[in-house]
């Protein structure tokens, strides 16, 4: 089975569009959402709805911090974040809201699970940053193959004979091999808002059968995904990040 890996969608529709699109392609089977589908962009109704779709279809859907906000506002976030959660409350409408506040923190298929942020205590909303912040999160999970989003930035952590995790930066397009050997955790980067100043959206996919996983870059049309949130008054360093991918 072919799963497309997809998160941080921070409402943004045209970049979500085309990495479902992208995997279309690729004969992909099932999906798995790890969640923020919400901030940041000027599509939040657009995205959660698609993403209900899903769901209901058996899509794997999670909660990410952006998304917990719209319930309970958080005093963590900036200034800009902020304005785009005050923004997506006010154009959710109660059921959209409503799916978000019920949505899981965690999804186990053994032998993978599935995070927004860490196992370790998914309601913290920890970065896995480090092979040792990896290290602790499968642990935590206790399955050979975990994957998370939050970070915005794609990486493979992988266990080593000395019982830590190794650190690898994937390619786009290159399949990698991720056998039961050893543990695998991969962030999976972001599709609404990748910050390594490529501003191409980011996904994922696995595929359990080959065990096998490869990451994508896909291009989109980021500048009338700016032009949104500009139009939408949101604030214009918002535009800016997803036009420069930072």
């Amino acid at each position: 089975m072919r799963v497309a890996l997809l998160s941080d969608i921070h409402a943004n529709l045209e970049a979500f569009e085309a990495c479902l699109a992208h995997a279309a392609t690729r004969g992909v089977d099932g999906y798995a959402l790890l969640g923020d589908f919400v901030g940041y962009g000027a599509d939040a109704v657009a995205v959660v709805e698609t993403v209900m779709r899903m769901a209901a279809e058996g899509a794997i859907a999670l909660k990410g911090n952006h998304d917990a906000a719209i319930e309970r506002s958080e005093s963590y976030f900036n200034e800009p974040a902020r304005a785009a959660l005050d923004w997506a409350r006010e154009t959710l409408d109660a059921g959209q809201q409503r799916f978000l506040a019920q949505l899981p923190l965690i999804a186990e298929r053994p032998p993978a699970f599935f995070v927004h942020a860490s196992a370790v205590a998914p309601q913290r909303w920890d970065y896995i940053d480090s092979p040792r912040a990896a290290r602790r999160c499968v642990d935590a999970a206790g399955q050979t193959h975990t994957f998370c989003g939050h970070v915005h930035e794609q990486c493979l952590y992988f266990g080593t004979r000395n019982g830590r995790m190794g650190e690898f930066r994937p390619q786009s397009g290159n399949p990698i091999p991720v056998r039961a050997s050893r543990q695998w955790l991969a962030a999976v980067g972001s599709v609404g808002q990748p910050r390594d100043r490529n501003p191409a959206a980011a996904y994922a996919m696995f595929d359990d059968r080959r065990l096998e996983i490869t990451f994508f870059r896909v291009p989109y049309d980021h500048h009338a995904a700016a032009d949104k949130i500009r139009r939408a008054g949101l604030p214009a360093s918002l535009a800016y990040r997803v036009e420069a991918g930072i």
